[in-house]
């Protein structure tokens, strides 16, 4: 079952598919790759990073980052939701987090990408809390302290990739076993720049279409909003084309009358109907939690 569920060979995500974030791609490379090309380096202090947590606004790439580390790095990506531990029978749950890092440990390398960990592992000891709830907790922080005893083998790397958006609510035993926690910020002026780039490529723009000024007009904006910018610019033509028509006339339409290139206005149109998903104060409770918890 987990097998059937988890394991993916190849997610197709590189590198340069991720705009900017070159300091989170320099540590997951020096988590990842580095063990696997030098094993003889990586030995006792200089061991690889067991766990590794992403922390960031929603939308900034934290499950592309974790795509492009299976495709890059060419592990066995498990990846891993609250459901796929999860069993109504008393004890199963336990049993399916211990047999998921056997089979890390058997695909090895592999990576165990934990999207929305602060849902797995959110602070012991609360109100809400239910006792079976607790005993996977403690048996996911049970098995990933035991990756390394059980990983002697050079080469044979398991690490555990782990992104949140709620860092403040996870437990702090599993803070300390997450070693390296990073910010994953909003995009800067060339980060954005070069997300308009990445998600234009296969759309025709207009002479005139300085992305360097878009870029400048969505600050403040995600990844994920300045994609839906993007999409929503790039139908602005079909939509004016098709305005007011029927739908027998629409099916006649040639393909070269809709894909007309986009122009200065659709963007302005498009920034105008779709906005920004992340508050000021969120990205201040996130510089705050990673000035004192962050670990780059």
């Amino acid at each position: 079952m987990l097998e059937r569920d988890i394991v993916q060979k190849n997610p197709n995500i590189k590198w340069d598919d991720i705009a900017d974030l070159h300091e989170a791609k320099r540590l997951l490379e020096e988590a990842v790759v580095l063990p696997m090309w030098m094993p003889e380096f990586f030995k006792g202090i200089r061991r690889p990073w067991k766990g590794v947590l992403m922390v960031g606004p929603p939308g900034t790439g934290k499950t592309m980052l974790a795509k492009a580390v299976a495709t890059e790095c060419g592990t066995t990506f498990f990846n891993v939701s609250s459901s796929t531990l999860t069993s109504k029978y008393r004890g199963e749950s336990e049993k399916l987090v211990r047999l998921l890092f056997e089979m890390a440990r058997f695909y090895a390398p592999s990576t165990i990408f934990i999207d929305e960990i602060d849902s797995l592992c959110s602070r012991r000891g609360s109100e809400s809390e239910h006792e079976a709830s607790r005993r996977v907790k403690s048996e996911l922080l049970v098995q990933m302290d035991g990756i390394s005893s059980h990983s002697e083998e050079p080469g044979k790397v398991v690490m555990v990739l782990a992104a949140t958006n709620f860092p403040w609510d996870i437990d702090e035993a599993l803070r300390r076993r997450l070693e390296k926690r990073i910010y994953i910020p909003l995009p800067n002026g060339l980060g954005r720049e070069a997300l308009l780039k990445i998600n234009l490529r296969e759309v025709k723009l207009e002479p005139n279409v300085n992305l360097k000024d878009i870029a400048a007009k969505l600050k403040g904006y995600s990844g994920a909003d300045i994609t839906n910018v993007c999409r929503d610019a790039s139908m602005m033509s079909m939509r004016r084309k098709i305005a007011g028509l029927r739908p027998d006339q629409i099916k006649q339409l040639a393909k070269e009358e809709l894909d007309l290139p986009v122009s200065v206005q659709d963007f302005s149109e498009a920034i105008s109907k779709c906005n920004k998903s992340v508050s000021k104060e969120d990205l201040d409770k996130y510089e705050k939690w990673m000035s004192e918890f962050g670990s780059t």
